[in-house]
């Protein structure tokens, strides 16, 4: 009998360590990449008592060194963002992970940026938008059709020869069982993040991000969640953007790859609720935020300080869409004509707004009277449910190109010689057919 129950036990034991492996859970994912440092991310599970990388430049293994992680490990969960600096620029590097000291197949490649200012013409490149990734998991999921699509975009993305992404929002999807519970909200960024078809994509290229309201918390909400500090510290921990906000307060941050300057905005840290109203006898209600005092005092510094050809002001929400009966800065109009007005007074040039939410894409052009027109390029969505143009927007005026009912990311590139620089967008399928194009040249976006 003695011997039967020291089998069972060690049976148990095999079991729990055949299925408790140290290991990497998700990743790597690439961060910022830039001329000196480079930012690499992974997520462990809490069996971990170690973790470092090695890193060398590209065949040549005489450049071989080795950063060990020394913070906190043996949570719940365990993500994980190794800085490497003191690197050369436009050099190639090698990189790959131990896991308790023993080696692991997780590894990859990263490039630094060229040093090209007053040396040589801006590059050429092009950089990925898209938002509105859902992941099914029908235990949490409402009843009926799943509403997450065909995640093999993923696939075809990885294989892009861009130079980063730029995901514009929902880039998981908390559900009823998370809104309201810090484990809940950790699981499901854990969750969403290690899903097979999403890791070649993640090392592929520099990823930037910035939230919607799904992957701050529930839908629609605003400043005044519970949870607002979990999700942020959760955000940062499972994206490494160059920053997040000031003051620990929101996420806004930017980036710059080229002549072109990335705004990041935080369209839900400091929003107010929908239903506040807009108007106050008959004038817009200044207490009626989406951006907040601090990070619009922020942004029309940055673009004012800013000399790139193209400023791309990215968000969640939509910015020039007037007819749209859904999420748009026009419902919060104080800050709405503020921004605006603040552009054309102090004769911004090159500005155009990428941005998210709608599960579907587009292009909206704003004319403005004595200034060069706005652009909203909308990218939506990843895998999640797609949207119908109907009602107002069915025939939306202001809509340039439109692509609804598919799943869709964009394709941007910068292009041409100084002073001729053009951007152009293509929205492409599942597998990357395309679906619509449209461009616009730097001489367009430049006051008159």
């Amino acid at each position: 009998m003695r011997i039967k129950y020291l089998l069972l036990v060690l049976l148990i034991q095999f079991s729990i360590n055949c299925f408790a492996q140290p290991r990497i859970i998700s990743g790597p994912m690439l961060g910022p990449v830039e001329l000196r440092d480079a930012k690499v991310w992974v997520e462990v599970s809490p069996e971990v008592k170690t973790v470092s990388i090695l890193y060398n430049k590209k065949n040549d293994s005489k450049t071989l060194r080795t950063i060990n992680y020394k913070g906190e490990l043996g949570n719940d969960f365990n993500p994980i963002t190794f800085v490497i600096g003191g690197l050369d620029f436009n050099t190639t590097y090698n990189y790959k992970f131990l896991i308790n000291g023993k080696p692991t197949n997780k590894e990859g490649e990263f490039t630094t940026k060229d040093l090209w200012q007053w040396r040589k013409p801006a590059p050429d490149f092009s950089f990925l938008v898209g938002g509105c990734a859902y992941t099914n998991q029908p235990i949490y999921d409402r009843p009926g059709t799943p509403y997450g699509g065909d995640s093999s975009i993923f696939e075809t993305m990885a294989k892009e020869k861009a130079a980063f992404m730029m995901w514009t929002g929902d880039a998981w999807y908390s559900r009823e069982v998370d809104y309201y519970s810090e484990w809940g909200l950790w699981y499901r960024a854990s969750h969403d993040r290690a899903v097979p078809v999403l890791q070649n994509f993640l090392k592929a290229m520099p990823q930037f991000a910035l939230w919607d309201d799904h992957d701050y918390g529930p839908n629609d909400i605003g400043k005044h969640y519970i949870l607002k500090e979990t999700s942020r510290k959760i955000f940062n921990s499972y994206f490494c953007n160059p920053s997040a906000g000031e003051n620990d307060q929101g996420i806004y941050t930017m980036t710059s790859w080229g002549d072109a300057d990335f705004f990041m905005l935080d369209d839900r840290w400091w929003r107010s609720a929908d239903r506040i109203k807009d108007s106050i006898d008959g004038k817009p209600n200044s207490a009626k935020t989406m951006f907040g005092a601090q990070q619009l005092e922020w942004l029309k510094n940055a673009l004012l300080f800013s000399g790139a050809t193209f400023k791309v002001i990215v968000t969640g929400s939509q910015v020039l869409n007037t007819v749209s009966p859904y999420d748009k800065l026009l419902d919060f109009p104080a800050e709405y004509y503020e921004l605006l007005n603040f552009l054309k007074e102090h004769k911004v040039n090159g500005v155009v707004f990428v941005t998210g939410d709608r599960h579907h894409s587009e292009v909206i052009k704003m004319d403005r009277q004595g200034a060069y027109p706005l652009y909203d390029i909308t990218v939506s969505p990843l895998t999640s449910g797609t949207h119908k143009f109907g009602g107002p927007e069915k025939n939306n005026p202001y809509r340039v190109l439109g692509v609804d009912e598919k799943q869709n990311y964009g394709r941007f590139s910068i292009t041409g010689k100084r002073t001729e620089r053009k951007l152009t967008v293509e929205f492409l399928g599942i597998k990357g057919e395309k679906l619509g194009q449209w461009s616009v040249s730097e001489k367009d976006l430049k006051m008159p």
